[in-house]
C-alpha cells in the first residue's frame, strides 16, 4: 500500500511538470548566382562586330516595313455566271447531241488596277451547273487562259434529268492554287477579263428530246480566297500610308540619368523589289521614353520625297532599286533622339506606286520573291558616356517565416564582382509590399568599379577590376519579410575615367562582368 502511494505521488509531479522549449541561434550561408555576364549573352545576330579583335562596333539593321504583292493587289470574292437560251426550238434532239459550245467574258473589278497576267498561290472556285432537260446532259466547264502545269482548266459533270421549274444541279469545289491566267480576254488586248466556255450534249443513252427557248443551261463560278504570287499589268497609283509601331521593352527599365553617345549615323534603306517606280516620304519619326519625354526626328529629310526605280531581271535575275536616307548631326537631331532612350517608336511613312500614271504600258510586274521594304541601319564605335543613367527592374519575393520554429535574425547580401566593362554601377535594393509601396531600402556598401580603375590581367588580356560590395539586411527588415513582395533592383551608371569625371569610354572586345552572390543569415532554430 506505501509502494502503490508513493508511485502516485511521482506520477502527479511529472504531470505537473512544464515542457521549457530549447533554442540557439545559427549562421546560415548559401550563393545565389555565379554568372558572367558577355556582350554575347546580349546580342544573337551581327549586331556589333569585332574591329582588329580591341574595340566594338554598332552594325544594327533591322526591318520596318516588308510590303508583298498580297498588300497591293487584292482579288475580292468574285462570282461568274454563264447561260444559255436557245432562240428557238429544237425538235428531236438525238441522243449525245452537243447543242452548246459557247465563250463569254467576265471582269474581275479591281478599280484602277489593270491586270494582264496572274499566277494564283491560293484559292479556290465552287461550281455548280443546272440542267433543265429531261433527260441526263454532259455539261464541260472550261477556263481558256487558265492553266497549270501547261493543262487548261476543265471539268466536266453528268447532271442528272431536271424539268425548267425545277432543274437537276451538280456543284464541286476546287482548289485553283498554281494556275497561270491570262486575263487579256478573247481579243489578247484587254485586261481583268475571264474567259469561261459551256459545252453541254445530251445523254448518249437517253431519250429523244426537245429544246426550247424556256431552257437556261447555266452555270456559275463562285472564286473565293485568291492569292497572288505573280502579276503583270499597270498597277495603278495608289497611295499606302502607316504608321509603324515597334518598342525596346528594356528601356522601360531606365528610370533616370543621361547617356552620351559618339557621333552616329542613322540610314533608312529603301528597297524596291517591284517592277513599277516608286515615290515615298518618312512621314514622321519620334520615341518617347519611360518618363514620358518625347524627341521627334527633325530633318529637313522628314516630309521630303523621295524616288525609287523599277527593279530590274526577272524570275531567278530579280534585282531590286535602292534608295538611301542618312540622318547625321549635320542634318538632323538624330543623336538628342537616339539618346531619349525611347521605349516606343512610331515611324510614319507613305509609299505611291506609278506617281507618274502608266509610263510602263502595262508592263509592271511583281515576283513571288518582290518586296518593298524599309530598314533602318545604325553604325558607331561602342562607345558610351553615362552620368547617373539608372535602371531599374523589379521582382517577384516569396519568402515566410514562423517565429515559434525557425526563423532569421539578420542577414547580409554578399556580391563578389570582376569588371573588365568601364563602367561603374552603384547598386540599391528597395523590398516593396503587394502595393509596390517602399518597406525598406537598402543601399549597396560600395559600387562595382569601372575596370578603368583597374589594372591589366595578361590571361584575359584586358584591364580588369575586382569589387566587393555587401548589402546588411537590417532586423526591420527580417520582421517584415512576411510583408514584402516585391524586391525591385536599382543600379546608377557612371563611366569615369582615371580622373573620376564622366566621359565616353571604348568598350573593348570581349568585355565581360563576372559576379557570384552569396546570402548570409543569422537564425533561430526552437524546439
Amino acid at each position: 500500500m506505501k509502494n502503490y502511494i508513493y508511485i502516485c505521488i511521482v506520477l502527479i509531479l511529472i504531470a505537473s511538470c512544464k515542457k521549457k522549449y530549447t533554442s540557439w541561434n545559427t549562421d546560415w550561408a548559401t550563393p545565389i548566382i555565379s554568372d558572367t555576364l558577355k556582350l554575347t549573352n546580349l546580342f544573337n545576330d551581327s549586331t556589333l562586330t569585332a574591329s582588329n579583335q580591341t574595340t566594338i562596333n554598332v552594325n544594327l539593321t533591322r526591318t520596318l516595313l516588308d510590303i508583298r504583292l498580297s498588300d497591293i493587289i487584292t482579288i475580292p470574292d468574285t462570282t461568274i455566271t454563264q447561260v444559255f437560251s436557245p432562240l428557238f426550238s429544237l425538235n428531236n434532239v438525238q441522243p449525245g447531241t452537243a447543242f452548246v459550245n459557247t465563250i463569254e467574258e467576265h471582269s474581275f473589278d479591281l478599280q484602277d488596277v489593270q491586270l494582264k497576267k496572274m499566277r494564283t498561290s491560293a484559292g479556290k472556285i465552287k461550281v455548280k451547273v443546272f440542267n433543265p432537260l429531261t433527260t441526263k446532259a454532259f455539261f464541260t466547264i472550261q477556263l481558256p487562259g487558265a492553266t497549270k502545269n501547261g493543262v487548261v482548266f476543265e471539268q466536266t459533270y453528268f447532271v442528272n434529268a431536271g424539268t425548267i421549274a425545277q432543274p437537276s444541279t451538280a456543284e464541286e469545289e476546287l482548289d485553283l492554287s498554281g494556275y497561270d491566267i491570262d486575263l487579256t480576254g478573247e481579243s489578247g488586248l484587254s485586261y481583268n477579263k475571264l474567259q469561261s466556255k459551256l459545252s453541254i450534249k445530251t445523254d448518249p443513252d437517253g431519250p429523244i428530246v426537245s429544246i426550247n427557248s424556256q431552257n437556261d443551261f447555266t452555270f456559275t463560278g463562285q472564286f473565293s480566297g485568291l492569292k497572288l504570287d505573280y502579276a503583270k499589268g499597270y498597277f495603278g497609283n495608289q497611295i499606302i500610308s502607316d504608321t509603324a509601331l515597334f518598342s525596346i521593352p528594356y528601356f522601360n527599365n531606365v528610370i533616370g540619368g543621361m547617356v552620351d553617345l559618339p557621333t552616329t549615323n542613322v540610314t533608312f534603306l529603301i528597297e524596291n523589289g517591284m517592277k513599277v517606280s516608286l515615290k515615298g516620304m518618312l512621314t514622321h519619326a519620334e520615341n518617347t521614353n519611360v518618363v514620358n519625354n518625347t524627341v521627334a526626328l527633325n530633318s529637313t529629310e522628314i516630309g521630303s520625297n523621295f524616288y525609287v526605280s523599277p527593279a530590274t531581271g526577272s524570275w531567278t535575275t530579280l534585282q531590286p532599286s535602292e534608295q538611301s536616307i542618312n540622318f547625321n548631326s549635320t542634318n538632323s537631331n538624330i543623336e538628342q533622339y537616339i539618346e531619349n532612350l525611347g521605349a516606343e517608336h512610331k515611324v510614319g511613312y507613305q509609299l505611291q506606286l506609278n506617281p507618274w500614271g502608266n509610263v510602263s504600258g502595262g508592263s509592271d510586274e511583281v515576283f513571288p520573291n518582290s518586296r518593298i521594304k524599309v530598314k533602318v541601319n545604325v553604325q558607331m564605335p561602342l562607345q558610351v558616356g553615362a552620368d547617373g543613367l539608372t535602371l531599374r527592374d523589379t521582382f517577384d519575393f516569396n519568402l515566410s517565416q514562423d517565429p515559434t520554429k525557425i526563423h532569421a535574425n539578420s542577414g547580409i547580401i554578399t556580391v563578389q564582382a570582376t569588371n573588365a566593362f568601364p563602367i561603374s554601377c552603384e547598386p540599391t535594393l528597395y523590398f516593396m509590399d503587394a502595393n509596390n509601396f517602399v518597406l525598406h531600402t537598402v543601399l549597396g556598401s560600395s559600387q562595382i568599379a569601372s575596370s578603368v580603375l583597374g589594372s591589366y590581367n595578361p590571361t584575359s588580356q584586358l584591364i580588369e577590376k575586382k569589387s566587393s560590395v555587401e548589402f546588411i539586411l537590417p532586423k526591420e527588415l527580417i520582421a517584415d519579410l512576411d510583408k514584402i513582395k516585391f524586391v525591385s533592383i536599382e543600379a546608377r551608371f557612371d563611366t569615369p575615367n582615371t580622373t573620376g569625371s564622366n566621359q565616353q569610354q571604348s568598350i573593348p572586345y570581349g568585355a565581360f562582368l563576372a559576379v557570384k552572390m552569396n546570402v548570409k543569415l543569422n537564425g533561430t532554430i526552437i524546439y
